[in-house]
């Protein structure tokens, strides 16, 4: 495994976007990432077959099921490299377009995750977001495969979680790695496993785009639904519409260390950033003082001896790992967390965040799509690498993705690579300038390789359309229904 690590590019892909290996069916894979979800609950039945043939009839057959949606399911091969398997079926839903006279079309969105998408579209609050977008179009939102209404599945184990995820040393790494393999190896027994990763769901895709009798797939991606778009748009460039991408996580880059290397840097700009609120806000329990050095200080006193406060101590690993500066409106309270630690005092982040239980393959979907290594001092030269271009905070992303994917069964089925984007029509991607979680590198990297696209900026953070960026969305909105892109460098304030 250390060997693996210390290359510098991930391993290669074992299906190649143009011709899928038959090789496939023996491979696993199972995934779940420390994210923030929404409230899920299954509104389709899985539905399994005994026909070979899964090829999906035309047409699909939809049906109200509360809250404004209508709902049906499409049979789909349960591996796609090997079509002639039982099926499997995807659950949908449909918020229909608001205004006949002008509709556009469908438009097939994805918000990311990956996890279940339709729970979260029950919610009213959630489907106002989209009603300017639902004057043109039936928005289509479906679940990804493994997930809630297509043919979901609940491990026999939780997902381990670890909100002390920066590990002190090898034996509580390798505890938590072990934890993580009897995950995947327990969960391997689904009949999904190993055919969650992006190229099976750009399958998928296509199927979605023919049951609903289109000719094109128009398409809204965001954060992990644009992996599931750079799939699609290797394997069946001539079959997309247009394609929007909001918070690109880029999967073409296959240089483990470089594509890390810009999340890091952008977690870094974060505690930079906070810096720079501090010293021009009044109110800021830090305002006066050089916010860096306060940081530097606490850290290197905790490494030398770990501070007390709330009953226990807190390290330094602790402090690196509970750091909280990605959203603004929680560095007030950071702030003080901050200032009081570092005058001896650590109450403020002495409390260990707790994460539900997580039985659901979101970990071993992103570990299919984005391998890592399993073993410490593999993990310990990643962290090294980061550490050169984010020393003070940004070099913790090596325990982030370590925590999630170490040790899983199926690691890496679907690697990030290189697609031929040649047939593409133009796409639109909008990055948020402020984003930690895939960082503006990643979008505007992706956006290089597609032959006519656009890469907006935005001063904002992730999920820039639905955090409700006035500029982007007129944009977006423009987009979708004419095909006009932005000028050339514009920048959405």
């Amino acid at each position: 495994m250390a060997g693996r690590a210390a290359r510098e590019h991930l391993p290669k892909d074992r299906r190649a976007t143009s011709r899928p290996s038959s090789s496939l069916a023996g491979m696993k894979k199972i995934r779940n990432v420390v994210a923030g979800g929404v409230c899920l609950l299954t509104v389709v039945n899985g539905v399994t077959g005994t026909s070979a043939a899964a090829t999906p009839e035309p047409g699909l057959s939809w049906q109200d099921c509360g809250d404004g949606l209508q709902c049906g399911s499409l049979a789909v091969p349960s591996d796609w490299a090997q079509p002639d398997q039982a099926p499997i079926a995807l659950g949908l839903a449909k918020l229909p377009a608001t205004n006949s006279v002008g509709k556009r079309g469908v438009l097939v969105m994805d918000l990311g995750g990956p996890q279940a998408q339709i729970s979260a579209f029950r919610q009213p609050a959630f489907q106002e977001r989209f009603a300017e977008l639902r004057q043109w179009f039936d928005l289509v939102i479906f679940d990804p495969r493994g997930f809630e209404a297509s043919s979901g599945i609940s491990c026999p184990l939780p997902a381990p979680t670890e909100a002390d995820y920066v590990f002190p040393d090898q034996a509580a790494f390798d505890v938590y790695a072990e934890q993580n393999a009897r995950f995947g190896r327990e969960c391997a027994s689904t009949p999904l496993a190993g055919k969650l990763d992006s190229w099976q769901v750009a399958h998928d895709l296509d199927a979605i785009r023919k049951g609903l009798g289109e000719r094109k797939l128009n398409y809204f991606g965001n954060s992990y639904g644009t992996v599931y778009a750079q799939a699609y748009a290797g394997l069946f460039p001539d079959r997309v519409g247009r394609m929007y991408l909001d918070s690109v996580m880029d999967h073409t880059n296959r240089s483990l260390r470089n594509w890390l290397g810009q999340r890091a840097r952008a977690n870094e700009r974060s505690l930079h950033r906070f810096a720079d609120w501090c010293a021009g806000q009044s109110s800021c329990a830090l305002y006066g003082r050089d916010v860096l050095t306060v940081w530097d200080e606490l850290v290197e006193r905790a490494e030398q001896q770990p501070i007390p406060g709330g009953g226990t101590t807190v390290s330094a690993e602790q402090i690196v790992a509970r750091a909280d500066v990605s959203a603004e409106r929680r560095w007030p309270a950071f702030a003080t967390a901050l200032a009081e630690a570092h005058a001896g005092d650590a109450t403020k982040l002495a409390t260990k965040p707790a994460f539900p239980p997580d039985p659901s393959v979101m970990r071993i979907a992103v570990c299919a799509d984005f391998p890592y290594p399993g073993d410490y001092q593999a993990v310990r030269a990643v962290e090294t690498s980061l550490r050169s271009v984010a020393p003070r905070l940004g070099w913790r992303q090596a325990w982030i993705w370590a925590m999630n994917c170490a040790r899983l069964p199926g690691n890496g089925t679907f690697p990030p690579q290189r697609h031929d984007f040649g047939r593409l029509p133009p796409v639109l991607v909008v990055g948020g300038e402020h984003d930690d979680n895939t960082p503006p590198e990643w979008g505007r990297h992706l956006a290089a390789q597609l032959p006519g696209a656009r890469y907006l900026a935005a001063d904002g953070d992730h999920a820039v359309y639905v955090d409700g960026n006035a500029c982007a969305r007129a944009h977006v909105h423009r987009y979708l229904t004419t095909g006009q892109l932005p000028p050339k460098n514009a920048v959405c304030a």
